[in-house]
């Protein structure tokens, strides 16, 4: 293949997470470091953590859950998704904030079903017989519809087809070549068609197709062999898809039946039950295997009673993921009650949690959290301004030092430097407060504020 000349193109805007540097918990051959995987410090709560993952891997964590307590800005969010990125690149992690569950729309027990269930995946493997092979040419056949003498439909396509060692032309219907163009298939992709179910799907572009400096598609190797052979078909998904897919079907046979569709608010107990009997079934075939995955709670204080009976309930459930919570309260109300409890959490639910606890960076913590966020957006910081931001995240808070980074990567830009000045980082401090400075500046304008 000819060598490309651009190796790396890259878009003009890049957006980043705020938690898109963490790729573990930083553990190297048993032993905690310093900075590794994205974090910085936090040790003690870090080790926790990875006992934690211990156990959740051996299977002794069951009918349990974890809670993390700490100030703002202390990693309490970082902290759990380490966690699910040290039990496996494909364990799902699903975040939601404690308010969210106030909604409208959905019932508060269907709203955390729903995302306990997104959190639940499973990796179905089964031999299936396709077609695949790189497109050497294909061709959609034309004719008149039925309904609109004016109007074209594809009646269906010739396909041909290739591997480094055979080539096969096939005529496939309407139904797989409707998903042909659906999918702009093109010359030079490589393809597989399912022989039972007709589904179509893209593996890649091929070596002899047109290449691109930029694709949206990956690059594939020809595949060995004859066309048409038997294949492992790896496919992930999660409880809730499997619900959602039973769901409609039964709202189809409604609208067979009835003449009206049901527009699913919410899923019925007998089509979870259905689904949870398809995956055990499949699970114990060996067909199927289960990936719990990790359910991220922010700001958990925001529950209420019943929404802290429902976890507790469903803590103890077949299918059940693993449920990390965080709170940066002390002692409160528990929302929906007079009871005041640590942490705003039922103290019943609080035994069967594990309590990690975080605590303020230090100086060291908060200058290498800065060096990291700058490296992880191409900022380019002078040794004099990353005191200043280091200065300013001890007196004030991390959080605020890390958000004045990229205004004050713009005003450099804006400047024509290459790089970000103590003067860049004292422009913008003057022009954005911090939490403490916006507080001093209520109490002194107090009078003139409105009550």
């Amino acid at each position: 293949m000819p060598h490309i000349g651009i190796e790396e193109v890259k878009t003009q805007m890049e957006r980043y997470a705020a938690h898109s540097h963490i790729r573990g918990l930083g553990v190297r051959d048993g032993k905690l470091e310093f900075a590794a995987d994205g974090f910085v410090g936090q040790v003690e709560a870090r080790e926790a953590a990875y006992i934690v993952v211990k156990m959740i891997k051996e299977g002794k964590f069951a009918g349990r859950g974890v809670l993390i307590v700490g100030p703002p800005g202390t990693g309490k969010t970082a902290l759990a998704l380490g966690i699910a990125r040290e039990l496996g690149r494909e364990t799902p992690f699903v975040s939601l904030s404690g308010g969210e569950i106030y909604s409208l729309e959905v019932k508060k027990a269907e709203f955390l079903m729903r995302a306990m269930r997104r959190t639940i995946g499973i990796r179905t493997r089964e031999w299936r017989k396709v077609y695949e092979g790189e497109v050497k040419s294909i061709e959609f056949r034309q004719g008149r519809h039925p309904y609109n003498p004016y109007v074209q439909r594809v009646l269906g396509a010739t396909v041909k087809l290739a591997t480094r060692d055979e080539e096969r032309t096939l005529r496939v219907p309407a139904e797989i070549a409707q998903q042909l163009i659906e999918m702009g298939v093109e010359e030079g992709d490589v393809i597989a068609i399912d022989e039972e179910t007709g589904a179509v799907s893209i593996i890649g572009r091929g070596e002899g197709g047109e290449q691109y400096d930029v694709s949206t598609r990956r690059k594939s190797e020809i595949p060995r062999g004859a066309v048409y052979k038997e294949k492992e078909i790896v496919r992930f998904f999660t409880l809730h898809d499997v619900d959602m897919y039973l769901a409609r079907q039964r709202g189809l046979a409604t609208a067979i039946l009835f003449g009206f569709a049901e527009e699913i608010r919410e899923i019925p107990e007998e089509v979870r039950r259905q689904t949870d009997e398809l995956v055990r079934k499949s699970v114990e075939e060996g067909k199927a295997e289960l990936i719990p995955g990790v359910l991220f709670i922010d700001d958990v204080h925001l529950l209420d009673v019943e929404s802290f009976s429902f976890l507790m309930r469903a803590m103890e459930s077949e299918f059940a993921p693993i449920i990390v919570m965080a709170t940066n309260r002390g002692m409160a109300k528990v929302r929906g009650s007079d009871v005041e409890s640590p942490h705003g959490i039922p103290r019943d639910l609080l035994d069967r949690l594990v309590i990690i606890k975080t605590k303020p960076y230090d100086e060291r913590e908060v200058r290498e959290i800065i060096s990291i966020k700058a490296r992880e957006q191409n900022i380019s910081l002078a040794p004099e301004a990353l005191e200043t931001l280091t200065k300013i995240g001890v007196e004030h808070s991390l959080r605020y030092a890390l958000q004045i980074l990229t205004p004050a990567y713009i005003i450099a830009k804006e400047r024509g430097k290459n790089s970000v000045g103590r003067d860049d980082v004292e422009y913008v401090r003057r022009h954005f407060a911090s939490v403490k400075e916006s507080v001093e500046y209520v109490k002194a304008m107090e009078e003139k504020f409105l009550k």
